[in-house]
């Protein structure tokens, strides 16, 4: 990576808007205007280039510790780096499972050895994730992970008391569950989202009241505790009425959705590939729309990969046998800027907003998701808006190549991300 005292990025387009010369004097920006002074700093010329604070993803699958051969932090965080990430926050469904401050403290380590991106690991809500006991999260917060946000996604806390026990023990420090919305009842042998294509297909069907009933007890739980509760991926229409419904109640409900929910429907599964099968699954037309809708106007809080790497052999075989999940981390911005800021539906400060700064206000990650200000984190992110090219899995940096845009166009790439002033990403490739 490559170290400078002094950048000038000249001519940028700060959130899309009129072109500014931002100055990174160390790991802070020193100023932001035009006609800055350059002396003794590298130069980036940077016209037609937006400029954006790094992005911070709220739900990442690095898979280290145990299954270093989907991803490991290094590689992971990397990834992320490549896409614009400074700042990563790490799912606890590892081997072992991150449930203790001794595994969380291990993640965070890792993460800052690697040095592309902070990693923020996530705990899980109960031991094992195996929705029985509480887990150490108390331990956890306490580690120098300092873990605020819980989930045991992957699996959902399908037990109600569990659920409002986890609820109640970290609103003692102002902490989040981060439910995988998923009745598990409903879900078995499912392989696909439940409709007309998967009675077509004569695959088990994955019902849209499966999320939705979990998520409107659990929204229900969260205002009679008084807690925090995040839905992680919400993928139909029905559930974003729910979050919208209970946000209009005052109480304290953040949800995310995925680039491939906002862009793939479940029309893809026709061709069996198991690159498009996903959990939750790639829904309908209608919930798409609905999503980019709820998206732009507030009621999800913002976007989050679910980068989720899997080995060859795990996707490449038939469709039942495959494992569910994709790579994310590298074309998420190309996926949000084809589907909401090409199509009208949100602007660069927006994307800013969807993609650094609520992600980060959410789990209170320090120094991430700040504005592009004199005196702030040199957190920042250069992309170019006009760039078009086809997605290659090849050149990732991630270890694993499940993504479901392989062949496709996609807008966007980025050009530089610095994480406190240290450049990680320089003209498109990994410093």
């Amino acid at each position: 990576m490559t170290a400078h005292t002094k950048t000038l990025i000249r001519g940028a387009r700060l959130l899309g808007g009129e072109p500014q010369d931002v100055l990174i004097d160390g790991e802070t920006v020193a100023a932001v205007g035009t006609g800055l002074d350059a002396e003794g700093a590298r130069v980036i010329e940077a016209g037609g280039l937006v400029l954006l604070p790094g992005l911070v993803d709220l739900h990442t699958h690095l898979r280290e510790p145990g299954r270093e051969d989907s991803e490991t932090v290094l590689t992971g965080t990397r990834a992320a780096a490549a896409g614009g990430y400074t700042a990563v926050h790490a799912m606890a469904n590892t081997f072992p499972v991150a449930d203790t401050a001794g595994v969380v403290e291990q993640v965070w380590r890792l993460g800052k050895e690697s040095g592309y991106c902070d990693v923020q690991p996530i705990g899980a809500v109960t031991v094992g994730l195996e929705g029985k006991h509480l887990a150490e999260l108390g331990a956890m917060h306490d580690s120098a992970a300092n873990v605020r946000v819980f989930s045991d996604d992957g699996k959902c806390v399908d037990d109600a008391v569990i659920m409002r026990r986890a609820l109640e023990y970290v609103k003692a420090f102002d902490g989040v569950v981060a439910q995988h919305a998923q009745e598990p009842r409903l879900t078995e042998g499912a392989q696909m989202n439940e409709g007309v294509v998967s009675a077509e297909l004569g695959l088990g069907g994955w019902p849209a009241v499966a999320e939705e009933s979990i998520i409107a007890r659990d929204v229900l739980l969260a205002a009679h505790v008084g807690s925090r509760v995040h839905i992680c991926h919400l993928s139909t229409a029905g559930s974003v009425e729910i979050v919208r419904w209970a946000k209009s109640k005052g109480w304290n409900v953040t949800a995310e959705v995925t680039p491939h929910h906002l862009l793939l429907t479940d029309e893809l599964v026709r061709t069996y590939n198991p690159v498009y099968k996903v959990n939750p699954p790639l829904r309908t037309e209608a919930d798409v729309l609905a999503l980019r809708a709820a998206l732009a106007d507030g009621t999800i809080d913002c976007v989050a990969t679910d980068h989720a790497p899997h080995p060859h052999e795990d996707k490449d075989c038939e469709w039942p046998a495959a494992a569910m999940g994709m790579v994310g981390l590298e074309t998420a911005l190309s996926v949000v800027q084809q589907t909401m800021v090409d199509t009208g539906l949100l602007d660069w400060a927006s994307v800013a907003d969807r993609m650094s700064l609520r992600p980060a206000a959410i789990s209170g990650i320090a120094g991430q998701g700040r504005p592009v200000a004199a005196g702030e984190p040199a957190n920042l992110t250069l992309v170019d808006p006009d760039y078009r090219g086809d997605v290659d899995p090849a050149g990732f940096a991630s270890r694993s190549r499940n993504t479901p845009y392989e062949g496709r166009e996609l807008p966007g790439r980025v050009t530089h991300t610095f994480l406190r002033g240290r450049a990680t990403v320089v003209d498109g490739k990994l410093a």
